[in-house]
């Protein structure tokens, strides 16, 4: 792979710090919430059938392997329909509090986002999750508010992004030509909690909203880009980081999140990492209480900025050369992480300035506040 040198002048949109809006769990939404959503009942284990998790093993074949009427996703590089190939993915913003669990649908995402979300509250945590095959998942959610942050990230993407509301700090992101958003526009799930944390995306919704938005492509459209966003490795012959003499053991992850105190140990046998929070495994009760699990872990040091005392921030996310790390397969690599500009992939770099080879399968994406960045702890 060919060594590349960045060498940019960045530069940073300071935004100003305005009154604030309540509390982080009563913020107003941006966009009405849609009167005329459905209230159903809440799916359960019975009604849900999982979808087939093609991993990293049963997907292990030569390069040159062309399977009919399939191809591997650019998100994971596992087969998937090819009639998905140029359809755009959406990306989920999924609340992250306690009583927002459990979480449906996460565990059959391609991509998972864990930032903070404000610097109240412990500095709690918010999630954005990619779906490529957004119609073959039964229930994704509880939705929750936008941050200017996923705005950034988001059109990497090339992806519609799904959510219900924010501040009015994602004004300015949210006219930009390359955002398109479904926002407040899900169904209610009759779950026995308040209003805030029962909308979900259900069967049919992605497809009810893109008929109402009729000038959103559900392809590709010229805003994305045709180099591939993650480089990845042959199914068939995985990467366990054995060329890099600066890997260590790494085998539990204890995130420095202080809120939801996240870790992540890894199942030597399975060849995957275990996510858990608030002190037990995250499951999904839409897929057979499936246990959230990783192939990739990127951990990215970052600076943020604080626009208000309520704890509205935003993360630097457009950045270069920062810290990082690439997890994978038992071990871990220290890197250095860029992003250009919010159409630009963030590229993840060894020692030697090559970019990192990814496994396939699943990818969480940690962005976390240099402030707690000592914090991490890989074993």
């Amino acid at each position: 792979m060919k060594k590349r040198t960045l060498s940019l002048m960045l530069a940073l949109t300071m935004v100003l710090a305005f009154t604030g809006c309540g509390k982080e769990d009563e913020e107003p939404p941006v966009e009405p919430e849609s009167s005329d959503a459905p209230v159903i009942s809440i799916v359960t284990d019975d009604q849900s059938e999982p979808t087939v998790d093609i991993s990293a093993d049963a997907a292990a074949a030569d390069d040159d392997e062309v399977r009919e009427g399939m191809y591997r996703s650019e998100l994971t590089n596992e087969w998937i329909d090819e009639a998905l190939k140029d359809q755009r993915p959406i990306a989920v913003m999924i609340d992250n509090e306690k009583t927002a669990l459990p979480h449906y649908g996460v565990s059959q995402s391609d991509v998972v986002y864990e930032m903070t979300n404000s610097t109240a509250n412990d500095g709690v945590t918010r999630l954005m999750v990619l779906f490529k095959d957004y119609n073959s998942i039964k229930q994704i959610g509880s939705i929750r508010s936008v941050r200017p942050t996923n705005l950034q990230i988001c059109p990497e993407w090339n992806a519609v992004i799904c959510h219900d509301g924010g501040p009015f700090y994602i004004d300015d992101y949210m006219a930009k030509d390359f955002v398109e958003n479904f926002s407040g526009t899900f169904s209610r799930v009759n779950n026995g909690k308040s209003r805030e944390f029962t909308e979900y995306i259900l069967e049919g919704d992605i497809d009810k909203n893109f008929a109402s938005h009729p000038k959103y492509s559900k392809t590709y459209n010229d805003y994305h880009s045709e180099d591939p966003h993650y480089q990845f490795t042959s199914a068939s012959k995985p990467n366990d980081l054995s060329q890099y003499d600066d890997a260590k053991s790494a085998t539990h992850i204890q995130m420095p999140y202080k809120h939801n105190k996240p870790y992540l140990d890894y199942d030597a046998e399975a060849g995957v990492y275990k996510y858990s929070e608030y002190g037990t495994a995250h499951v999904d009760p839409g897929n057979n209480n499936e246990q959230l699990t990783f192939k990739n872990l990127l951990i990215q040091n970052c600076r943020y900025v604080q626009f208000d005392a309520n704890g509205y921030m935003m993360f630097h996310s457009i950045d270069f050369n920062r810290d990082g790390y690439y997890i994978t397969n038992g071990k871990a690599i220290p890197v250095t992480w860029s992003k250009e500009d919010e159409l630009s992939a963030t590229r993840y770099y060894d020692k030697d300035g090559e970019e990192i080879v990814l496994n396939t399968g699943r990818t969480y994406v940690a962005l976390v506040p240099d402030d707690i960045w000592s914090g991490l702890t890989i074993e």
